[in-house]
């Protein structure tokens, strides 16, 4: 039996107290972290051939179905508003957009549906596909792994399971033994919490690796909202010494960025 279908350490969890109920799970999520740092070599070679092949024009598809396909999606929609790149990172779910609420019946037994999905897309040699999947057996996972490594395209995946047919085919299997959930099979528990902690890794790590980090500041963010704005302008007189507020925050608003107002401040065009 796979390790995401054991039963649960815990039982009769109808008959536990509020508290009781927290508490576990909140004991059985610490474990969590943990779990992913054996993977970390992995993941490191995942993220060294991602970056490789961004610089060549690369882009990441996140493939997956249910918790793991929105998961995918979450990460790769973060990407635009935090790093201002867009197009980079792109996610997939078995099923379409429609599933991202509701479940699709049978979307994810189809092993052509992933590759169908990413033609829109005219996927290329320097893409990288992650496939997504706690259990390591879904067949929209699969069937899209093996035809992008046998086009040469780079493959990772994130699974919960050891030994799974999901990991045999990836090219760099990210491997996150999480055990059994606090609810026998609710997979959007601790694996799911596993598979986000390892897409932020890699997709954070990218876009360090890549420049869109200075310091620990997000230079490149999207400007979309007052907080962000605001985060921003102080960004701006740290990075400058400035301490006029406005006129920082006039630098940021009128060059769009962190990165780009420092730029021209520092070099005196903001004057022109």
């Amino acid at each position: 039996m796979r390790t995401t279908e054991q039963s649960s350490y815990y039982d009769n969890l109808d008959k536990m107290s509020t508290d009781e109920l927290l508490t576990a799970i909140n004991e059985e999520d610490k474990s969590v972290p943990s779990d992913v740092t054996p993977s970390i070599p992995n993941i490191v070679r995942l993220v060294d051939g991602i970056v490789e092949r961004m610089k060549k024009g690369g882009r990441v598809f996140y493939l997956g179905a249910g918790t793991s396909g929105r998961l995918g999606i979450l990460d790769a929609s973060e990407i635009p508003p935090t790093y201002g790149v867009s197009g980079k990172f792109i996610g997939f779910i078995a099923g379409g957009d429609a599933a991202i609420r509701n479940a699709v019946e049978s979307a994810e037994d189809d092993p052509d549906g992933g590759w169908r999905d990413l033609q829109a897309f005219d996927p290329q040699i320097n893409d990288v596909i992650v496939g997504i999947a706690a259990s390591g057996t879904t067949p929209y996972v699969i069937g899209t792994i093996k035809k992008a490594r046998e086009r040469g395209m780079l493959t990772g995946c994130v699974t919960c399971n050891e030994d799974s047919e999901l990991a045999a085919v990836t090219e760099v299997p990210i491997v996150v033994v999480v055990g059994p959930e606090f609810v026998t099979g609710s997979t959007r528990m601790k694996a799911g919490t596993a598979q986000k902690l390892v897409l932020n890794m890699i997709s954070t790590t990218v876009m360090i690796r890549l420049g869109h980090v200075k310091g620990s500041k997000m230079v490149d963010m999207q400007l979309t909202n007052k907080k962000l704005v605001e985060r921003g302008t102080q960004m701006i007189m740290e990075a400058t010494g400035l301490s006029d507020s406005d006129l920082a925050r006039r630098l940021l608003l009128k060059y769009g960025q962190v990165r780009a107002a420092v730029s021209a401040y520092k070099s005196g065009d903001y004057n022109k």
